[in-house]
């Protein structure tokens, strides 16, 4: 079997199931195998009888005998099956509906495995649709991690189990890293890499498969960062500023000081425009540092000088944000220029007009989404162009630009912080600034960490926040509820929520799997202030921007990266209003309660940062991601920080070996990777 074949071609997969797979991207042979799971689960040996009662309301295994069959009763509905099965000393009743068929796994009189949630009512114990082993089949599946995958209408996660062996017996995969690489690197080759990730034998073998599919998803970013910067050409810098005066004086009437971290960038940013080259810069800064009003004096200094500048963001929403804001500060500080806001939703009439004042007018605020280079705009003396939290957009955003005769400055704008020496290795050819520190005027954020028996006091600080006229996030980690996983997910969340809160309380949810215009709308609502707790997954991670949101409460804590519970706690603090982090975690594990400790004491991302890199582990089978600014599918910039330092000097050494880009295969994966 081909990887290129289309994915009707493996066994069990007709027309109907393949177009639910294209849901997942998934439309070749070659897509199923990278279509890697998203966690996995480790089932646990059956719970002795006398422990059952410090698990209700878990997911546990427990041995039982039938003394009797299982009944069938059928309803106009669907049917119902029923036993009851018996420890030494305990009875659990077991109730099945829509699977008449699990009565032929139901044996009298031999003990059972029987895996699900262990519900107490009227002080007895019973599961509702628990799976049913054979006791060594059960054993043989405590041995290894159980695969969960990314799952959608039409494809179970046992279907997708099933998909993957068919197509790992008669499957054709070649190797594409050298040979020395992998002996040096002491890695799996690729073909065992790939069935260690889909059905790892242990949790040694799923360490070793992710470190090698990591390591070539790193070799084939860093081979592009290498390839980039040793081809670049240098462009001639032939604009003119002459006159900083509209920024120095605009720097006096701010209602605040800058940091020194602030006037530092902006100095690097000045010198870059004086310089006899057009660049590209860098500029982190930890959520909270003061990146917007960097980049509106940035802008400043291109626009008082008769040329445009352009910041994109990611989302419609803080686009029009930031054009706002911009707005505002141009009226308040005395400045006389335009500001527009382009963005896909943008009406044809309003669109026309927008572009011909960015054709037309020189000294213009532009303002937009992926909108600004995806489509027919022309622009008159662009100076610069900002790229607000997309950290690798730099390289396509020139050669965008450049295709329209345009080489404007660059920088992007990243609140990722990443130790320097990780940086020059993702961002190589570009100048770097950091803002480490934070305008005085802000308060820290307040954060705790509690257990999930704690919940009701969080909802009552929550309400106490929206009686004094501010707003909330909850963050959850799943949208929907999954098979196996034990996590909370968005569409249930509500429901649980106001059992607690008042029906006045304005609730909304918010997730990926909406149509863009829900999200936006969903989102511009949040902002203005008419929902009062916004329930959500990830998604809001970036792309959102409330001062008057004061309280983010992130369940399951324990299932997030460092890096990434950073990123969601910066969601709030963005006022002058003091602000309330509450992470809820749900593990036992004391690895894990050290991790989110760090959380609790520290705002300081660069310090979270570091403190990480020094815990990190080979990689969390329980798919903790640290960070995913790269889009990448399995590696990360902090758990695999060594991983980028190892490729570097690996691409150095084939390089020096007579290696060129092409042999290393740049040309078959440059686009994807960049």
């Amino acid at each position: 079997m081909n990887i290129n074949e289309p994915i009707t071609s493996v066994k069990g997969i007709g027309d109907s199931k393949a177009n639910s797979l294209k849901k997942l991207g998934v439309y070749t042979v070659g897509d199923i195998l990278l279509n890697f799971p998203r966690t996995y689960y480790m089932y646990k040996p059956p719970v002795a009888e006398e422990e059952l009662h410090n698990h209700v309301g878990d997911k546990i295994a427990v041995t039982l005998r039938l003394n009797k069959g299982a009944q069938l009763k059928k309803t106009r509905r669907f049917d119902v099956v029923s036993a009851f099965g018996y420890t030494n000393n305990l009875q659990v009743e077991l109730v099945w509906f829509r699977t008449s068929f699990i009565r032929n796994k139901l044996y009298v009189g031999t003990p059972i495995v029987f895996f699900g949630r262990l519900i107490e009512e009227f002080g007895r114990y019973k599961m509702e649709q628990p799976e049913v082993y054979q006791p060594r089949e059960y054993e043989n599946l405590c041995a290894k991690p159980y695969p969960i995958y990314t799952i959608t209408k039409g494809v179970s996660n046992n279907f997708l189990i099933k998909s993957v062996e068919n197509v790992l017996s008669d499957v054709e995969l070649n190797e594409h890293l050298p040979e020395k690489i992998i002996k040096a690197g002491k890695l799996m080759t690729y073909l065992e890499a790939i069935r260690a990730i889909h059905r790892p034998g242990s949790y040694a073998d799923y360490v070793e498969a992710r470190k090698r599919l990591a390591y070539d998803e790193i070799f084939r970013f860093v081979l592009s960062v290498e390839y980039n910067n040793a081809n670049a050409v240098k462009i001639q810098n032939n604009i003119s500023l002459k006159s900083y005066d509209e920024v120095d004086d605009t720097i006096k009437k701010l209602p605040y000081e800058l940091t020194e971290g602030q006037m530092n960038a902006l100095n690097d940013i000045k010198q870059d425009f004086n310089g006899e080259y057009i660049t590209q810069r860098l500029i982190q800064g930890d959520v909270g540092s003061g990146k917007t009003i960097v980049a509106f004096l940035a802008m400043l200094y291109m626009v008082s000088n008769g040329y445009q500048a352009a910041i994109m963001a990611p989302t419609e929403v803080l686009a029009r944000q930031h054009a706002n804001d911009f707005a505002s500060m141009i009226d308040e500080f005395g400045l006389d220029y335009k500001v527009v806001c382009l963005t896909g939703s943008t009406k044809a009439s309003e669109r026309r007009e927008i572009n011909e004042i960015i054709t037309l007018e020189a000294s213009v605020f532009i303002v937009g989404t992926h909108a600004l280079i995806q489509e027919k705009v022309e622009y008159n003396n662009l100076g610069l162009v900002i790229t607000d939290e997309q950290h690798r957009f730099g390289v396509k955003q020139r050669e965008a630009f450049s295709s329209k005769g345009i080489s404007p400055f660059t920088i992007v704008m990243s609140a990722t912080p990443i130790p320097r020496t990780l940086s020059m290795i993702l961002y190589l050819g570009m100048e770097q600034s950091i803002i480490k520190d934070v305008p005085k005027m802000k308060l820290p954020i307040k954060n705790c960490v509690v257990k999930e028996n704690m919940r009701p006091q969080s909802y009552k600080h929550i309400l106490g926040e929206i009686k004094k006229g501010h707003q909330a996030y909850i963050i959850c980690p799943l949208v929907e509820a999954k098979e196996i996983t034990e996590a909370e997910n968005v569409l249930d969340y509500k429901d649980k929520l106001l059992e607690y809160i008042p029906s006045d309380i304005r609730v909304e949810i918010l997730h990926g799997k909406m149509k863009p215009s829900e999200k936006n709308d969903i989102m511009n609502r949040f902002a203005l202030g008419e929902i009062d707790i916004l329930i959500s997954t990830t998604v809001v991670e970036v792309g959102v921007n409330n001062p008057n949101a004061t309280t983010i409460m992130i369940e399951n804590a324990n299932r997030f990266g460092l890096a990434q519970l950073h990123q969601l706690r910066g969601r709030v603090g963005r006022g002058s209003a003091q602000s309330y982090c509450i992470f809820i975690d749900s593990s036992d594990d004391e690895e894990i309660n050290k991790r989110l400790s760090i959380m609790n004491t520290s705002n300081d991302g660069f310090f979270i940062a570091n403190e990480d890199l020094k815990m990190r582990g080979p990689g969390d089978i329980m798919g903790i991601r640290q960070s995913g600014e790269m889009n990448f599918k399995m590696a990360d910039i902090y758990n695999d920080a060594d991983l980028f330092l190892s490729a570097k000097k690996d691409i150095e050494g084939l390089i020096a070996d007579g290696y060129n880009f092409k042999d290393l295969g740049l040309t078959d994966t440059m686009e994807n990777v960049l």
